[in-house]
């Protein structure tokens, strides 16, 4: 995003279905220190996309499917964990201190490269096998929450449990190097794992968990998958994360808000402005809870009216999704 009055100045970088690198190796170096942009958010207890269901390729990458950001290597990391149960439609009451992001609550979201830890943002998006409990407790120092990125709808074979995926519930490549769409329907084998990975961000001292790919049921995944099943698998991701006393966001799959606003905590899409569908992420705000988004394409100028008018934490990103942002 380029500079506009009332937008603020770019600070930080970005990589989401496209933000990461296709291979799943690293993603540049050390990011350049942002500017930073104007804080103003409120907490409680604290390349081109080729279609609006799709988060955006890199250049001769396809997509890798709706709203999914894209990590680095991974490190290795290990914790117990038990399987979680899937939630009610309308979600259990929010635990005294769980976090829970209110709408305008500003945000950076890296997943390539160092984490600069100077960025003027209340929340930081990052990687959760990629950084450690060290990264985490400074961005705390500094008095940011931290959320916890986390593919949940991806075999990657990069990741250190990826072993833990047996071959039948790995399906088509998604367009992504070394990832293949889970079968989301084998809660029995996923589930346990999920845990596991979420278990690893509580220990790590994350606030928050950013479950990615968890629209399926869109891709082709080589599994007959419905928005039922989608619907099912997506309340027991949220379970898990409550469970362990963690926030967690809907990662875009617009379709399924009205069932899952009752059930997440907050919202995180990609590109709901140059869509033109912003509108649809409304019930969030309405229910109190923020709304991240960022923007690969569209200038500020095109997009921040209307996201501060909404109630919609927006910025401008870049694919690689390093430090640099430029928000509202």
């Amino acid at each position: 995003m380029v500079a506009v009055a009332g937008c603020g100045s770019a600070d930080g970088g970005r990589a989401t279905d496209a933000g990461r690198a296709p291979s799943g190796g690293p993603t540049g170096g050390a990011a350049a220190r942002p500017s930073g942009g104007p804080s103003d958010e409120a907490t409680s207890a604290a390349p081109t996309a080729d279609s609006p269901s799709h988060g955006p390729a890199t250049p001769g990458h396809p997509s890798a499917g709706p709203g999914r950001t894209r990590a680095p290597a991974p490190v290795p990391s290990g914790t117990a964990a038990t399987a979680g149960t899937a939630a009610g439609a309308a979600g259990p009451s929010r635990p005294a201190g769980r976090w829970q992001p209110r709408p305008g609550t500003s945000w950076q979201w890296q997943l390539g490269g160092r984490i600069d830890l100077d960025v003027d943002a209340q929340v930081y998006d990052i990687d959760g096998f990629e950084n450690d409990a060290a990264t985490v407790a400074a961005l705390h120092a500094r008095g940011r929450k931290v959320i916890c990125y986390i593919n949940v709808g991806a075999w990657e074979d990069y990741r250190p449990d990826a072993d833990a995926f047996p071959a039948s519930v790995r399906g088509n490549g998604n367009g992504w190097e070394g990832e293949r769409t889970l079968d989301i329907r084998r809660t029995d084998v996923l589930l346990p794992i999920m845990a596991k990975r979420f278990d690893m961000c509580r220990a790590k001292g994350f606030d928050a968990v950013e479950p990615d790919l968890v629209e399926n049921h869109h891709e082709k995944s080589g599994f007959p998958l419905t928005a039922a099943q989608q619907l099912a698998y997506n309340r027991a991701i949220a379970a898990l994360a409550h469970q362990r006393g963690l926030a967690v966001g809907l990662k875009n799959d617009l379709d399924q808000i009205p069932q899952l606003v009752g059930v997440f905590d907050f919202a995180v899409n990609e590109q709901c402005a140059e869509y033109d569908e912003c509108d649809r992420l409304v019930p969030f705000v309405s229910a109190g809870k923020a709304v991240f988004n960022a923007e690969y394409n569209v200038p500020p100028e095109r997009f921040c009216a209307d996201s501060r008018r909404l109630g919609i934490s927006a910025m401008a990103k870049r694919l690689e999704l390093g430090a640099w942002r430029q928000p509202c």
